[in-house]
């Protein structure tokens, strides 16, 4: 009789012992770990950086996870735009943070190759800041999604409005990076596709402080259009220097392929009032960005609305927590996560309606603005005028079989 009531305590203590176990497991299952990689200091701090983490820091805390039992942490780091710093990152996050999910990277050399890393340790990497259109096609990955924007998109929405208007010829002052080669190679072929031609192009190291030898290259060709292939700092000081070497005023015209909103306040309206550009995002739009952007502001120090990367990593990230949600837990098969990310369509209050395509692209209307006049603008950061509306399905990046190895299976 007690050998029977030892097994029977036993065999309780195993049961419960078990029980233990996959409670213990479920649990582990609904822990996600966030990073957020940006450039935190540099020239594109102001469009990302510290405004990228606030973003995903809000997006955990509205997707309503951590009261259903889940534990979602955020890190951040600073890639500093070179290559090698944002892998060893990537790596430590991976191997030693136990990050499951990496989002932002501003800069399509950094971008390019944390995407490789992401795909290595099948995480999950939620691109909002980089602009390379290769993430979607010749380095495509089943751990990635491109949210936000891309080179293709801002080619096709600014490059062919302006030779539409009567602007064939081009000259490109483009930055000597990813990003800059390959918005110069979109947008040429936007170009001569639509009947204009390129006469020429400079390129610029990153991050420089002098544009005066390049513009005057630039102004030298006569070119109709001067294409800034560039962003951040480097868009702002080029235009600035432009209007000091009156440019516009003789009679060439600026084409701001990749514009944000701190861009214009760094330039001024004054001198940035009637540039046309195309973003996916704008504090201003409607009734929901307006009231994003106000808690957003509340919270940043210098009280900025968010730019439209800032917006891709908050809908990015609301749109990942529905596909754990749905999935149950294991957040930490980054393919299975990516994967079930295309199975919902993408609805949020920033980007409205759109899919997550099979190459990982999310497809969202984009916007044609200009910048307002001085005398148009009635508050401190109403700077835009809206142009026109491109759909989400003609906006970006085709699929492509023969590009992404994705579609090939």
């Amino acid at each position: 009789m007690k050998n029977k009531i030892s097994a029977l305590l036993l065999g309780t203590a195993m049961v419960l012992s078990a029980a233990s176990v996959a409670s213990a497991q479920e649990k582990l299952d609904k822990t996600v770990k966030i990073g957020a990689l940006s450039d935190q200091s540099g020239l594109y701090a102001d469009l990302a950086g510290p405004g990228s983490t606030l973003a995903a820091q809000m997006a955990i805390e509205d997707s309503g996870l951590k009261a259903k039992g889940w534990t979602i942490d955020l890190i951040s780091g600073d890639h500093q735009n070179k290559p090698d710093i944002g892998t060893t990152i990537a790596r430590q996050w991976f191997d030693v943070d136990k990050v499951d999910t990496i989002v932002d990277v501003p800069n399509s050399g950094v971008a390019l190759a944390v995407n490789n890393v992401v795909k290595e340790k099948n995480g999950v990497y939620i691109n909002s800041g980089a602009a390379t259109s290769d993430l979607t096609n010749a380095q495509c990955s089943p751990n990635t999604v491109h949210w936000t924007y891309d080179t293709y998109m801002l080619a096709h929405a600014t490059g062919q409005a302006l030779v539409k208007a009567g602007g064939d010829t081009w000259f490109f002052l483009t930055a000597d990076y990813a990003f800059g080669a390959a918005l110069e190679r979109d947008t040429t072929a936007v170009v001569t596709a639509n009947g204009g031609k390129v006469v020429g192009g400079v390129k610029h190291p990153l991050n420089t402080a002098d544009f005066s030898s390049f513009l005057l290259q630039a102004q030298a060709s006569k070119a109709k259009i001067i294409g800034l292939a560039n962003a951040g700092g480097d868009t702002t000081n080029s235009i600035k220097q432009a209007a000091e070497f009156g440019i516009v005023k003789g009679g060439q015209k600026l084409a701001a392929l990749l514009l944000f909103l701190t861009d214009v306040k760094a330039i001024g309206l004054e001198t940035a009032q009637g540039l046309n550009f195309t973003e996916t995002f704008y504090w201003d739009l409607n009734d929901k960005t307006r009231a994003f952007s106000k808690r957003f502001s509340e919270r940043m120090k210098n009280s900025a609305p968010p730019t439209m990367v800032q917006a891709g990593v908050y809908a990015g990230l609301i749109h990942y927590f529905k596909a754990l949600e749905a999935l149950g837990g294991n957040p930490h098969d980054g393919a299975k996560v990516i994967a079930k990310m295309k199975t919902i369509p993408t609805d949020d209050p920033l980007f409205g309606k759109g899919e997550v395509e099979a190459n990982g692209r999310v497809t969202h209307d984009a916007y044609l603005f200009e910048v307002k006049k001085p005398s148009e603008s009635k508050g401190p950061w109403d700077f835009y005028k809206l142009v026109g509306t491109v759909p989400g399905n003609q906006a970006f990046t085709p699929l492509d079989k023969s590009t992404c190895p994705l579609l090939k299976k």
